[in-house]
């Protein structure tokens, strides 16, 4: 049986997973920043590392997950400050956007979900250490990182030469600075915004040390995977990895970032205006069909946005839902310990192939199909099991307790069952007496509704229509 590997951004390769705990495995996620309500180029990285926790889950680590939210940064002032509204008001807004994008794609809810602001004492620790490590120094109200002090490891994460490095740009003026490439650590009191106390006077964190302050007290100073959008890779996560490595702490051992959700030749962001919220392509397809459509590429390839190309994902998660469907109207018990087909292992244990997985899920569905056809029920059990098996790695088993209401809203989809229920027991007893034009008439008009009903021997069966 393969072993899993993933690739490290920091060493640039695929390697193999070893824990610092055997058996344990701990993931930071950069989670969000709460200016705005979540498009779906947010929420992909969610759903990418909620199947490598589940994956993980399933190979039998007891996973510990992170996964952190910035409710105070520059952006959120700014929206707040637009609105005139306090920025707390903005933060927690779009905090309960994001919880719900996330539950309703299907994420599993984080071990633990730390806010910046409620860990400004683990933040002054860590700049204490810094400053007595002769790593970073205050200035008018600020701190900052000294980045000639760690210049041999300094753009070792992004591979790059401090030399070709330019400013950093994180505060008005340079000129509170030793070199304009430091980084603000915190940043000093300014009116009207945000400030908490400190041993060089009030302000707010910066973005960088956030991070490292949450990810340690939760995970420990060395801890396995660190993980995000690749668009964080410089300056956010070379920052981090610097100020924590630079305090003492090992930190993150493996590096992963998932690629960006594209629109044309730009990068989905609110800054574009290209933004597609998670709201708004829920009315297009559903919840169920939109996580299909994040977690078939894999995790590290672009996603070049269409509607075509999401209409043609959620008509591959329907055959396979299709199937699952089918099989349950004639395999009742279905074994939650089957075995995964080794190809589907393979293929998440080489740096977590979603997509050659995937292709594995649907030939088993064609050979599930055929078994179906033929009547032969130890073989739709088996292959039921397995498709069912597979499906839950990835958090899309149409039978779970998530998925049944076919995307989320649980009393709509009772009322709907039940006013259905209504009109097929008159279709059926209009059939009874032969009025077959009566029972062809519900039939008719159900469709109008987007209803669409199928006979079986086991009894109609109905489904919106998509």
């Amino acid at each position: 049986m393969s072993t899993l590997h993933l690739y490290d951004t920091s060493v640039r390769t695929v390697r193999e997973f070893v824990p610092v705990e055997p058996g344990r495995a701990s993931i930071y996620l950069c989670g969000a920043t709460v200016q705005a309500p979540p498009h779906i180029g947010h929420i992909r990285s969610g759903v990418n590392f909620d199947v490598l926790r589940r994956w993980m889950i399933r190979s039998g680590y007891d996973v510990t997950f992170c996964r952190n939210v910035t409710d105070i940064d520059d952006k959120i002032i700014r929206v707040a400050a637009a609105e005139g509204v306090p920025w707390f008001v903005v933060a927690e807004r779009n905090q309960r956007a994001f919880t719900w994008a996330y539950q309703i794609l299907g994420c599993l809810p984080p071990t633990v979900e730390p806010r910046a602001t409620g860990h400004v004492p683990e933040m002054i620790e860590l700049m204490e250490r810094l400053i007595e490590r002769g790593h970073a120094y205050a200035s008018d109200g600020d701190v900052y990182f000294d980045v000639l002090s760690y210049a041999d490891r300094y753009g070792s994460l992004s591979n790059q030469k401090l030399e070709n490095l330019r400013a950093a740009g994180d505060t008005d003026t340079d000129t509170a600075k030793r070199d304009p490439r430091d980084f603000a650590l915190w940043k000093g009191e300014k009116p009207g915004e945000p400030s908490w106390p400190t041993p060089w006077g009030r302000g707010r964190p910066g973005w960088h040390l956030e991070c490292s302050a949450m990810a340690t007290k939760y995970l420990g100073p060395t801890f396995d995977i660190h993980g995000g959008g690749v668009d964080l890779v410089f300056p956010h996560h070379e920052n981090e990895l610097t100020q924590s490595q630079a305090a003492g702490d090992g930190f993150a051992r493996y590096w992963m970032h998932n690629g960006m959700l594209k629109i044309g030749a730009e990068k989905m962001s609110k800054s574009l205006g290209n933004s597609l919220l998670v709201p708004e392509v829920t009315k297009k397809i559903r919840p169920v069909e939109l996580r299909y459509y994040l977690a078939a590429p894999h995790y590290r390839s672009a996603i070049e946005y269409s509607e075509e190309a999401l209409f043609e994902a959620a008509a591959a998660y329907q055959r396979i839902e299709g199937f699952v469907t089918r099989a349950a109207e004639v395999i009742h018990d279905v074994d939650a310990h089957a075995p995964l087909p080794e190809s589907f292992v393979d293929a998440l244990n080489d740096d977590l192939n979603t997509s050659q997985a995937l292709a594995v899920v649907h030939e088993v569905v064609r050979e599930g199909n055929v078994a179906l056809a033929q009547g032969n029920k130890e073989q739709v059990a088996r292959l039921l099991a397995e498709t069912q098996n597979m499906l839950d790695v990835f958090g899309l088993d149409p039978r779970s307790e998530q998925w049944r209401s076919s995307g989320g809203d649980t009393g709509l989809r009772a009322t709907v069952d039940a006013l259905v229920g209504v009109a097929l027991e008159q279709r059926q007893a209009a059939r009874a007496r032969k009025d077959f034009a009566a029972a062809d008439g519900i039939r008719d008009q159900l469709a109008q509704a987007g209803i669409t009903v199928e006979d079986t021997p086991q009894g109609p069966r109905w489904e919106l229509s998509r």
